[in-house]
Formats: structure tokens, C-alpha cells, sequence
């Protein structure tokens, strides 16, 4: 991954959440920092980029509001970008406050990017140690925007560079202080854009030296990705999207090949939230575009 696709990668994501804590109501998942770590300069290029790429999105809707952008900007981000990184950020943080009740001391977020968590629960700083795992080149371009930001790292927070998708890096974590200890990893946004045989093994790699107890959080695209279009096409364009950007997606599973495969590294599905549960869970009621993802489904696994 080159400097300037981890930058935008993570970039577009931290938009889509401060977009969302500027403008909807109510709130899915409040990322007050995210508007910290982007730039106006940058929320105004992605906002631009966005609003000239109508015709790609929805035609009806570029004619609909042609002389409205800002319409145009909240249909996109609200049916395209935000549904699906609002909703399993919402999730994931929920488990991860409870399994800190219940006696988790490490946190390891996988495909970190722009993450605020850290920084938004400075309380949690001597209970949790939290580390990072991104590419080089994401991590170094987070530094500098926590430095403009003017957020100072704390203690607890490691750093761990790495392309987990080849080598899990288990002495870089211990290097870091990374223990034998209960442990909550997160896994978002990631594994349809590796292999099955690449999830399986990540599975694996990361279950393998920690105890009893330790959990993840993960989305994963089910069997119709390939063929589901979704509401004005977002699920086909989602799809689209990654294969032009040079990261496609790869894999989609049923409920029963995600169970087998957690099986097999010794993990029981603790939760499974299919489309319509998120659906019920996080958009009931709401009167803006906002809505769940046809074929996105989030899993909370234990390990036995």
C-alpha cells in the first residue's frame, strides 16, 4: 500500500464520522476527535470529490438536487460511505466497554487507520493498553495528524507496523508489552478484502497465545455480495468502488463457513447481528438516508 492510498483510505473514513458528528441526528456512533485528525482543506476535497461523483452514485439523484450539493454530499455519505463503518464502530465499542467489565486488559485494532478510541477514553489509560496494527506508511501519516492535532500519545498506546495480511507480527506486539493476558481484538472493515484462506489464518495467528475469554469483533460480507445491487445500486457500487481502487474484495461467506472457521481456531460465535438486526439495532426510526447494509453482517466471537 503506497503513502497516499493509506492516506486516503483512512482519511475518507475519519470524513464519513465527522461528517456524521456534524450534520446527523441522531447519533449512531459520536466520534467528536474524528474532525481533529482531518483538515478543512481535506473535509472540503472529499466533500467536493464526493458531490462531482454523483453521476457514478445515482443520476436521479445528481438531477434531484443539481442545484443543491449539500443534499447531494448527505445522500452519498448517508446511503454509500457512513452505514457501514458508524454501525459496527457503535458495535464493536459496546462489547469492547463490557468485555472491559469483564476483565480484558488488551485491545489490539487491526487495521487501525485514523482510530480514536485511545484518545476519546483517557480514563481507560492505566486499565488498557491498547495497540495499533497498520501498515508503516498509515501510521506515520496518524502520527503527523495527531501531532497537528495536538494529542499527545499516551502510554498506553502502541504503535505495531505491520501487513498483518502476510505475517502475523506476535514478537513485534511483545515487543511492544503485548502479554499473555484477556484480550479484545478488533477486525473491521478487513476481511473481504482478504482471501478465506488469509482470514482463516489471521483467525488462527491471533488466537494462538492468548487465554480463555479473549474475543473479536469483525463485519463480513455474506454470500450475495457478488450478486445483491442493494438500495440505488450502493452494494454493486461498494464492490465497483474497490475494484477500481486497486483493493478488491475477496471474500464473502455464509454463517456457516464464518462458524467453521472460528471452530477451528477454538472460538464460539458469542453474537451474530445479521443486515435486519443491525438494521433494528442502529437505524430504527430515522428520518435521513441512513440505513443497514443489505449484506454486511457483524460477529462477536469467544474463545473457548
Amino acid at each position: 500500500m503506497k503513502q497516499n492510498e493509506s492516506s486516503l483510505t483512512s482519511l475518507v473514513s475519519a470524513f464519513g464520522r465527522a461528517y456524521h458528528n456534524k450534520y446527523d441526528t441522531p447519533k449512531i456512533f459520536d466520534d467528536f476527535l474524528a474532525k481533529n485528525l482531518i483538515s478543512e482543506e481535506e473535509f472540503s476535497a472529499i466533500s467536493s470529490n464526493m458531490i462531482n461523483g454523483i453521476q457514478f452514485f445515482n443520476r436521479d439523484i445528481g438531477q434531484k438536487f443539481k442545484e443543491d450539493p449539500e443534499e447531494i454530499l448527505k445522500w452519498i455519505t448517508q446511503v454509500q460511505l457512513s452505514p457501514i463503518p458508524l454501525a459496527r464502530s457503535a458495535y464493536c465499542e459496546k462489547v469492547l466497554l463490557n468485555e472491559i467489565r469483564l476483565g480484558v486488559k488488551q485491545y489490539v485494532i487491526l487495521g487501525a487507520g485514523l482510530d480514536t478510541f485511545c484518545f476519546r477514553y483517557p480514563e481507560l489509560k492505566s486499565r488498557l493498553k491498547i495497540f495499533e496494527i497498520d501498515h508503516p506508511a498509515t501510521q506515520e501519516f496518524k502520527k503527523k495528524k495527531l501531532e497537528d492535532a495536538k494529542l499527545n500519545i499516551p502510554n498506553n498506546l502502541h504503535f505495531v507496523s505491520m501487513d498483518f495480511t502476510t505475517k502475523f507480527p506476535h514478537q513485534d506486539l511483545a515487543d511492544e508489552g503485548f502479554n499473555n493476558k484477556k484480550t479484545f481484538f478488533s477486525l473491521l472493515g478487513v476481511s473481504y478484502y482478504l482471501t478465506k484462506e488469509e482470514n482463516k489464518t489471521l483467525i488462527n495467528h491471533l488466537f494462538a497465545n492468548v487465554p480463555p475469554g479473549s474475543s473479536i469483533v469483525f463485519d463480513y460480507a455474506d454470500e450475495k455480495l457478488f450478486k445483491e445491487k442493494g438500495i440505488s445500486n450502493r452494494v454493486e457500487n461498494m464492490v465497483k468502488m474497490a475494484l477500481a481502487s486497486g483493493e478488491p474484495m475477496k471474500s464473502n461467506f455464509t454463517y456457516n463457513e464464518i462458524e467453521n472457521i472460528l471452530e477451528k481456531s477454538g472460538l464460539l460465535i458469542y453474537e451474530h447481528l445479521s443486515p435486519t438486526t443491525i438494521n433494528e439495532l442502529f437505524f430504527k426510526n430515522r428520518t435521513d438516508y441512513l440505513s443497514a447494509f443489505e449484506t454486511i453482517h457483524f460477529i462477536h466471537a469467544v474463545k473457548k
